[in-house]
């Protein structure tokens, strides 16, 4: 029902729908110093109000929650469905070649520019969803929200914020991953850890090591400084650790001993598998070493046997474990500094939905006790998972089978949304399957046509569960 209304509606206003997100494209949102009055800086203040003046341009009732997140209400009845985006993005990166990060441009079919992907072109169709329920006068009961947030990228402290106000919606869907529909997030197991120990002078030695960036992100890259060893020693072992591993190696002179900088392939840590693991590679390569005898090489010893090369799923921790719905456990080791006395790290977990703090977390904590490593973790944050056979999830898989002629089904992630802690929240659009947007990447582009079936999609929902 209104099918042929809504996707008129959608295809008459494709252009302007394109130039409301190339204006919030524009706008740099990433998260900056708080000054007052802007909680997460000036980008994230304009774009927000860019936004409310859009949505109350067209005639929705808006709500500004002081600057962290923005509304805009169908109508004044019962509330029924929020929809949940954000309008922050990360930081630009470097490497863009169709445009400049915050030019937004279209090309064959394609909008590229920071955002147009994640999430702001997906909170524009969500948007656009709504003026279509409203302008050709579809009949609805009840109440849609759109809920813009500004931190999604640096933690949701700002839907922190607005639900302290306001109560969930019976039912909540984020336009921020990918169609058909994202019903299990699985869980995250905190894996900061450290390690103290005597110094000693014995050579040949490992000076430091210096690896990863952020702790969801498998390093592509890491580096130690060794002492006392000669170069051929190093190059033999490098040889072999690259045959194990995939990781090259290669070497230059610095101060206190000679640099080894190993190189895999970075990948998302909840998805570890995708990548090559240059931390873990640089810790079997180190271990291959005739080195002397010291707590240091004890300690760098047991992470490489708690965290091998190439254990994506925790067995040597002790947690290895999978279910049907969420898939199995996934764990990467992706940060670690040390140094003559000190070791500091963390790895990323991603729990599915059989684990619990008593089967992984305690588990883990125990493995590492053992190996003289204290993890600084205190409780899990458990998976999320919304009932596939639900009416609600089912009302989503059917619109956008009706949309795409594709097969709907539901999926599980390891990544995480604004609706992890929502009861019945789930992420459902807004890019089509088998398409990469670049999401933090350079050159992130939104595919336009998928933009604007997505906003036919949105729309058919409201009034399917609306009406």
């Amino acid at each position: 029902m209104y099918r042929k209304e809504i996707e008129g509606f959608i295809d008459s206003h494709r252009q302007e729908m394109i130039e409301d997100i190339c204006k919030l494209c524009r706008i740099n949102s990433e998260k900056m110093p708080y000054t007052e009055g802007k909680p997460y800086g000036e980008g994230a203040f304009d774009a927000l109000h860019a936004a409310l003046a859009m949505m109350e341009e067209y005639g929705f009732s808006i709500t500004n929650y002081d600057n962290y997140v923005g509304t805009a209400d169908l109508n004044d009845k019962e509330r029924q469905l929020d929809i949940l985006a954000h309008l922050d993005v990360v930081p630009a990166g470097e490497g863009w070649t169709v445009t400049e990060p915050f030019e937004p441009v279209e090309k064959d079919g394609k909008l590229y520019g920071r955002g147009t992907a994640d999430d702001k072109g997906p909170a524009v169709a969500a948007l656009y969803a709504m003026r279509a329920i409203k302008e050709l006068n579809i009949p609805v009961k009840k109440n849609v929200r759109l809920i813009l947030g500004t931190d999604e990228e640096c933690g949701s402290s700002d839907i922190e914020v607005y639900y302290k106000r306001e109560q969930e919606a019976p039912m909540t869907f984020s336009p921020d991953a990918a169609f058909p529909v994202i019903n299990i997030e699985k869980g995250r197991i905190p894996g900061g850890f450290t390690a103290s120990f005597a110094a000693s002078e014995a050579l040949p030695k490992i000076v430091s090591i210096d690896a990863g960036i952020k702790v969801n992100v498998v390093p592509g890259k890491a580096k130690a400084v060794v002492a006392g060893l000669d170069m051929d020693v190093l190059t033999a072992a490098a040889d072999e650790a690259e045959k194990k591993t995939g990781v090259s190696f290669t070497f230059g002179e610095t101060k206190g001993g000679m640099q080894i900088t190993a190189e895999g392939k970075g990948a998302h840590a909840s998805t570890p598998d995708e990548g090559v693991n240059a931390l873990t590679g640089l810790l079997l390569y180190l271990t291959s070493l005739p080195l002397a005898d010291s707590p240091q090489l004890t300690a760098i010893r047991s992470l490489a046997t708690l965290f091998p090369h190439g254990d994506t799923r925790g067995k040597a921790v002790g947690i290895a474990m999978e279910d049907e719905l969420s898939g199995p456990l996934t764990l990467a080791l992706d940060m670690l500094t040390a140094d003559d006395t000190h070791l500091e790290g963390a790895f990323d977990c991603r729990a599915c939905l059989c684990a619990t703090e008593e089967n992984s977390l305690d588990v883990i904590r125990a493995r590492m006790a053992e190996e003289g490593l204290t993890l600084n973790a205190d409780q899990m944050t458990p998976p999320h998972h919304v009932d596939g056979n639900s009416h609600f999830v089912k009302t989503l898989l059917k619109a956008y089978e009706e949309y795409t002629g594709l097969k709907g089904s539901c999926q599980s992630t390891g990544g995480g949304t604004y609706v992890h802690h929502l009861k019945n929240g789930v992420a459902f659009g807004a890019s089509m399957p088998g398409t990469d947007n670049k999401m933090h990447g350079a050159d992130e582009f939104a595919v336009i046509d998928e933009l604007l079936t997505s906003a036919k999609i949105f729309a058919q929902v409201i009034a399917d569960l609306c009406c």
